[in-house]
């Protein structure tokens, strides 16, 4: 039996060919497996891709001439037999830069192959900025980063940016919701030409899949739905190991789930805009109407009411957790997933508990197969800047990742 965590194993779902022609293909299914195990010896690799180990041994000599991969110290795994040498991920072979874009605030980092945020930098953005002005404060921040952080600029890869949807397939943002100056900006093609360097534009909410699977390992191996709490409520899908962006790079609207979900469409059976899908917005505005009368008014405030147990501001949490849990069981209903991890920048940590406990209810009670499996709803493994160091992580996944079919793919 496998673990819902787990990569299976079995000779039909293992990844390597030996097909010459797959080469590249097999040097990712590599670096995917070493990857997720941290450290492993080449027997194991052999064992988990189904690849030969004169394969595995060729490909690993050329990831170690290049210096992506390390030797640890060789372990003997029986009394008796060669003794094995374990080989891991160089941190510091690889580096990306990853900004999330917000209507209000630029979030930049800089992280290693792990993952490890190496640098960060917050900076506000003023209503009616201009894409020109946006562009250059991203490419100010990268090269910022790449300088403070004293990396070997050979091993700096590319600037992943997250961004609410939606977006094109060829890296413009298209009708953003709160920003009307950075609408149909080819924001990709304009940041590649002033880095010249390779640039992925993604949704924020599936960067932030990505960067969960990335950071995640063996514990994020398995199909996962990711709902991220950032400019409103947008979800990012990891499908076969696979970020699923769909056709068009939009995949995972979640606020027209939620809305057809509970019912709120208009005389043309539109969906409407669900205020709870926004609740840096809806949380203050909820509690007011439910009768709080403290001096809270923004959203972080709001949520420190929240922790401190006031009724009105508790009551408005958990309204907003019912409507999105809804979403979440139509996702769930949909695509049958056995995790469903939830973060993002406005995930507070008053509102975790609540939110966590709503979702896990709905998703294990509600959905036609709730008898036939159990639902895991966890907290992201990326406890900040999840946006930021998903945007990083779509470099790396684009570098590195093992892929088939890429359902429109980021083309570095």
């Amino acid at each position: 039996m496998t673990d819902r965590h787990t990569a299976p194993t079995r000779p039909s779902d293992r990844a390597g060919a030996n097909q010459s022609d797959l080469g590249s293909f097999n040097e990712a299914t590599i670096i995917e497996t070493i990857r997720q195990a941290g450290a492993i010896s080449r027997v194991e690799i052999a064992e988990r891709t189904g690849l030969t180990q004169q394969s595995v041994s060729r490909i690993l000599r050329i990831l170690l001439e290049r210096g992506l991969l390390a030797e640890g110290a060789s372990e003997r795994a029986e009394r008796l037999g060669k003794p094995r040498t374990p080989v891991r991920l160089r941190a510091e072979a690889a580096h990306a830069v990853g900004a999330l874009v917000d209507p209000e605030l630029v979030t930049v980092v800089l992280t290693d192959l792990d993952g490890t945020a190496l640098h960060r930098q917050r900076l506000p953005i003023e209503h009616g900025t201009s894409p020109e002005a946006l562009v250059e404060t991203i490419a100010a921040c990268t090269e910022e980063a790449v300088a403070a952080s004293g990396i070997d600029r050979s091993t700096f890869l590319g600037t992943g940016v997250a961004a609410p949807g939606p977006i094109t397939t060829d890296g413009e943002l298209l009708d953003l919701p709160l920003s009307r100056e950075w609408r149909n900006v080819p924001l990709r093609s304009m940041l590649a030409a002033r880095l010249d360097c390779p640039v992925v534009l993604e949704k924020d909410g599936a960067a932030a899949a990505v960067g969960e699977r990335w950071v995640g390992r063996t514990e994020r191996a398995s199909d996962f739905v990711y709902l991220y709490f950032g400019t409103g409520i947008g979800s990012g899908l990891v499908l076969n190991g696979e970020t699923y962006r769909g056709m068009s790079a939009n995949a995972g609207e979640f606020g027209q789930l939620c809305a057809v979900r509970s019912g709120r469409v208009d005389d043309s059976g539109r969906p409407r805009l669900v205020r709870e899908c926004n609740p840096t917005a809806a949380l203050p505005e909820i509690a007011r109407e439910l009768g709080y009368n403290g001096t809270a008014a923004t959203y972080l405030e709001m949520c420190a009411e929240v922790g401190a147990g006031d009724p009105a501001a508790t009551a408005a949490a958990r309204q907003i957790a019912d409507v999105i849990a809804l979403g979440a069981v139509a996702l769930i209903d949909l695509l049958d997933l056995p995790l469903l991890v939830v973060g993002g920048p406005a995930f507070e940590p008053q509102i975790e508990a609540l939110t966590l406990d709503a979702i896990d209810k709905a998703v294990n009670t509600m959905p036609t197969a709730r008898h036939a499996r159990h639902v895991a709803v966890e907290r992201s493994m990326v406890k900040t800047e999840a946006g930021a160091i998903g945007a990083a992580s779509t470099i790396f996944h684009a570098a590195f990742a093992p892929s088939v079919r890429r359902t429109r793919g980021y083309g570095l």
